[in-house]
């Protein structure tokens, strides 16, 4: 797997890498990560084409996602207590 490009935003780290034919786009924050894997041959402008995909939409989307996930394992850890 080989970084192939990293997107700045401020509220979490997005990295785009290329293994077998796919790209893997990575969103970070924190401790938490969130992957989506689409063939090469279903984008179009290669790495370009996935700039265009990630668009502000889906970013806000992906952040608010991080949200759910953080409420869904902070109680499931108060539960482990």
């Amino acid at each position: 797997m080989r970084i192939v490009a990293e997107l700045p935003h401020p509220d979490c780290k997005i990295s785009i890498f290329s293994m077998n034919q796919k790209f893997i786009i990575k969103f970070e924050q924190g401790t938490l990560e969130q992957s989506y894997k689409i063939s090469e041959t279903d984008i179009i402008g290669g790495v370009n084409g996935i700039f265009e995909l990630i668009d502000d939409s889906f970013i806000k989307q992906v952040v608010e996602q991080f949200g759910v996930m953080r409420k869904s394992f902070l109680e499931a850890y108060s539960r482990y207590e």
